[in-house]
């Protein structure tokens, strides 16, 4: 079994969450594609995440959303080298990055207001518009 992933100081995914199959890769790899299983799929139960606060383990949930099985469980998988090893090297730091973001509290939107100056341009641009459209219209001869 892999080693747990850590992701911070307390958060971290043991190694009992994770769930590694190495199944038969597609595209380039001649006839060893055919022999050698180097692709990695990589399940993490997302409730057994230690040291998430219930605010990130949403957040989470949202980020992993399109990635869940029918299980529930987080679905990673690697197949970017012929290497079975570095596949699973590669699974395990999507997984670190998911939560890494998951852990970032997005910043609040400020609410804004256009200065004095914008909105009174776009009132003057409205009204050189409307005088274009009046002086089309009055072309009677």
């Amino acid at each position: 079994m892999s080693p747990a992933i850590v992701v911070g100081d307390t958060v971290r995914v043991p190694e009992w969450a994770l769930h590694v199959r190495a199944v038969r890769a597609s595209g380039p790899g001649g006839q060893n594609v055919n022999k050698v299983a180097t692709k990695i799929d990589l399940r993490v139960d997302l409730g057994a995440i230690e040291g998430l606060s219930d605010a990130a383990r949403a957040r989470l949930a949202v980020l992993c959303r399109h990635r869940l099985d029918a299980d529930g469980r987080l679905m990673v998988t690697s197949q970017i080298t012929r290497n079975q090893a570095r596949n699973l090297e590669d699974a395990r730091e999507r997984v670190r990055a998911l939560v890494a973001q998951a852990l970032r509290e997005p910043r609040p939107r400020k609410t804004s207001r256009p200065s004095a100056g914008a909105r009174e341009q776009r009132l003057d641009a409205k009204k050189r518009r409307g005088a274009l459209k009046r002086e089309r219209a009055r072309s009677d001869d």
